[in-house]
């Protein structure tokens, strides 16, 4: 296993891109937990009573800063924003959907400290196979 930490967060200053209007500043925090390698959380707080989370894979936002990713819930792609590199998230679910611009520097800086925490491909060594298994197996459906 690797010497890096545990834990990788970042506060974000996120834009949502709202049609027919001035983006909206959004602050959110990113997450990568090595306990849960392929997966980063990004918590939104939009004001509302709580905040909401969405987890996804770190791949996807890393393959999202160099091109087009993704055709489900979460869509990521680089773009431009009065001319500084942004990278935008899209998120769709069946209570709503909502464009997020982040910015690209911020979401590389947070994605190299990630990969030093868990390189790319040593993923697997992070998690314990037998305790997922075990998991999964158990009777216990009080998730």
């Amino acid at each position: 296993m690797s010497a890096g930490p545990q834990f990788v967060t970042a506060e974000l200053g996120l834009r949502l891109v709202v049609p027919d209007g001035s983006p909206l500043p959004v602050t959110a925090s990113i997450r990568y937990d090595a306990a849960d390698p392929y997966a980063v959380s990004v918590t939104f707080y939009t004001g509302a009573s709580e905040p909401v989370r969405w987890t996804f894979a770190r791949q996807l936002l890393t393959d999202g800063v160099e091109g087009p990713v993704g055709d489900g819930d979460v869509r990521v792609w680089p773009s431009r924003t009065d001319g500084l590199p942004m990278v935008c998230i899209a998120l769709s679910s069946p209570s709503g959907r909502a464009l997020f611009e982040a910015s690209l520097g911020d979401v590389v800086e947070f994605l190299s400290r990630s990969y030093v925490a868990v390189p790319t491909g040593a993923e697997s060594d992070f998690v314990d196979v037998d305790a997922e298994l075990g998991a999964l197996l158990s009777d216990d459906t009080s998730f």
